[in-house]
């Protein structure tokens, strides 16, 4: 083990000039009865969107900072927490990206031996987690001899295997050894491995992580005052026992078999999770540390952790800066939403408007039953988050006051500044709603579409005002999905385009620019993929084969996609692709008989083994593929779609279609979304004569 001081000077040396440092500052609080604490706050100077996170100077700072606090005779304890609502968001991965293998194995050591004085230091010490908390955030507080834990904290978890890298400041070992090896797989395993799936506060505690939960703005006074009690004796920390036998065994196997079945073996970084939970049941904590720098610098020399490097990166920076959207000072305020229709996805967009616009929003429907029942869900769905704590009774009473029924278009939209169509999936009867608001709104409304499908073009063609249209396709379920694809038009205008990129800004979207073309950007690659399934099956390639085939590229296997979206749903998408690519885009006839009997999936409540009602249906062909052939032959269709969508300009860039992929389809992080994994293949050049990248 390289002693700290040697570190600490490499990692000066290696410390990139453009690092925004997150700087620990030392307090001393005198808590009730006299006790002395060092309280360590971390803070990067920035506002709440930059969260705090631990580069090479910025753990040299904390270093710093618990070294005065250990020598300071007068402080008894120590404590760290973060600035407002945000404790920090793990390693700088910027610096990370550009210290190479051999650094990352510094700042890897460098972590370890700062975070550990936490405990070595011979003085109790207590980590306030006051909000965000991942990765290195969280490690740092599982050094700590005890935790507390706001009740509201957003984000807590330990996601490195999304990003092809291992917990390597503790993590691996701590947290096995803290809440048991099945709860700790679920946090830095499954839950990575499920699209990135975090704690709350609450969830935290219940799950163990922290020893208190507390809530307001007064949390670490709170948190103090119980620390107080603790250093006094009057309030004891008890922690269950670990059992270290069978148990410990089948949770390996458990997450073993997890990971198998998630990434189909493509994911090395989940590979070394599972063996470091293994190793973690019967190894000293050094042994343990030493596993995860070994791992860590292992991870940083494989082609998926720069591929998930380039992902975090365009979901955290392309994200933010939209490819080909036009200058945001065009963009006309919101201070009223229309929504036409209330069914689901319109209660859902009704719902999100309020939450995030705060402004009206009214729902018209046919009939004012329809669109009660619309306002009725939204009403239910904010009971809910007040049952749950995650609101107060006059935000919520707030909130459903702004949502409101309407059946007259003149009451509803005369002073809306934003209206958005959510009725059913057919060309006619979007234009006669359209039509109908027309008449009414003022002339700067901006008239928006849900489609998924349907031509922007076409459906602005008979208004006196197409350019006020633009597509503002969100992905089911709203409040879960993180993209936004903004589709402009034949004679959209620039203030409408601009208006809908601030407005999916301020809704919290990752919103990307598509050109209107058959099915845009992420369901038209969807399309293609689920055709070519298709046609593989019905050519008499097992249904569990095929879905095997994809294991580590898509978050599901395809026909659990299916059961999802509803196989109506898949075949409508595929029948208008297919109209209009009816060369590439494949329509089933199986799946057709599938929607005729009324039948929600392919196979029965398992999951597993098909639905004997369907099996009856299926009409299949001889020819049985592999499942390394069914997944070549899809990945090369999907190489021969994007070329042709970049070609036509559907999309700006292929940054743009792995975005998409990525926030919209579920693809996975370490493939680098769809054109890197094809590009590393080598089937992008196989196919069209030339990577994509």
């Amino acid at each position: 083990m390289t002693d700290i001081a040697t570190l600490v000077e490499r990692a000066e040396a290696l410390a990139a000039a453009d690092e925004v440092v997150t700087t620990a500052r030392l307090r001393k609080v005198t808590l009730p009865g006299g006790a002395v604490l060092g309280l360590i706050t971390l803070d990067n100077g920035l506002d709440h969107t930059r969260p705090n996170t631990f580069g090479f100077r910025g753990l040299v700072s904390l270093n710093t900072a618990i070294d005065a606090a250990l020598a300071d005779d007068e402080v008894v304890a120590l404590g760290v927490t973060g600035k407002p609502f945000i404790l920090a968001a793990g390693a700088d991965l910027g610096s990370v990206q550009s210290a190479g293998a051999d650094g990352v194995r510094v700042i890897g050591e460098l972590g370890h031996a700062v975070f550990r004085k936490l405990q070595d230091g011979g003085k109790p010490s207590v980590g306030f987690v006051n909000g965000l908390a991942l990765g290195g955030g969280l490690e740092v507080a599982l050094h700590c001899t005890y935790r507390t834990v706001m009740d509201s904290a957003p984000a807590l978890g330990l996601p490195e295997v999304m990003l092809g890298l291992i917990p390597g400041w503790g993590g691996s070992y701590l947290l096995p050894n803290l809440v048991g090896p099945e709860k700790a797989a679920k946090v830095f395993i499954e839950n990575p491995l499920n699209q990135g799936k975090v704690l709350g506060g609450t969830a935290a505690f219940e799950l163990g992580l922290a020893d208190a939960v507390f809530s307001g703005a007064d949390y670490l006074e709170q948190s103090l005052l119980w620390a107080a009690d603790v250093l006094a004796g009057k309030v004891t920390v008890d922690r269950p026992g670990i059992d270290r036998g069978e148990a410990w065994d089948a949770a390996v196997a458990k997450a073993e078999a997890f990971v198998a079945a998630k990434t189909g073996g493509a994911s090395p970084a989940a590979r070394k999770a599972v063996e470091l939970l293994a190793l973690a049941k019967t190894a000293t904590r050094d042994e343990g540390f030493a596993a995860e720098d070994e791992a860590l610098e292992a991870m940083a020399r494989t082609p998926e952790l720069l591929a998930s490097l380039y992902s975090f990166d365009l979901v955290q920076k392309r994200a933010k800066r939209p490819a080909g959207a036009p200058d945001k000072s065009l963009a006309q305020p919101v201070t009223k939403v229309g929504i036409i229709g209330a069914g689901l996805m319109a209660s859902q967009l009704a719902l999100l408007f309020a939450q995030r616009l705060k402004v009206p929003v009214v729902m018209v429907d046919l009939d004012q039953e329809r669109a009660d029942k619309g306002v009725a869900y939204v009403h239910a769905e904010l009971d809910k988050r007040l049952a749950a704590g995650k609101a107060s009774q006059d935000a919520t009473n707030r909130l459903k006051a702004l949502v409101k029924a309407e059946i007259d278009y003149a009451a509803a939209f005369s002073d809306a500044d934003f209206i958005i169509e959510a009725v059913f999936e057919e060309m006619g009867v979007k234009k006669t709603v359209f039509a109908h608001a027309e008449k009414v709104a003022p002339a700067t409304a901006v008239f928006a579409t849900n489609t998924s499908s349907l031509s922007i073009t076409e459906m602005a063609s008979e208004l006196a005002n197409p350019e006020r249209v633009v597509g503002f396709h969100f992905f089911n379920p709203v409040a879960v999905m993180p993209l936004l694809e903004i589709i402009k038009g034949g004679q959209t205008s620039d203030a409408a385009l601009a208006t809908a990129f601030a407005t999916g800004k301020a809704l919290k979207k990752t919103t990307i620019l598509v050109k209107d073309s058959p099915s845009f950007l992420v369901n038209r690659l969807l399309g293609r993929f689920m055709g070519e399934v298709a046609r593989i099956a019905d050519e008499g390639t097992p249904l569990p084969v095929v879905d095997a085939a994809f294991a580590g590229v898509t978050p599901m296997p395809p026909y659990t996609l299916i059961a999802l979206v509803g196989p109506a749903i898949a075949l409508h998408n595929n029948e208008t692709l297919h109209r209009a690519f009816p060369e590439r885009f494949y329509v089933s006839d199986n799946l057709k008989r599938v929607v005729e009997a009324g039948k929600g999936a392919f196979y029965g409540p398992d999951g597993r083994t098909l639905d004997p009602e369907v099996e009856a249906l299926l009409e299949v062909g001889t020819t049985v593929l592999t499942t390394e052939e069914v997944r070549r032959q899809t990945l090369a269709a999907l190489a021969d779609e994007v070329r042709r969508m970049l070609d036509e300009g559907v999309a700006w860039a292929p940054e743009d279609i792995d975005l998409g992929m990525i926030t919209g389809a579920g693809f996975q992080f370490w493939n680098g979304g769809l054109t890197q994994l094809l590009d590393r293949e080598g089937i992008s050049e196989e196919v069209t004569g030339r990577k994509f990248n």
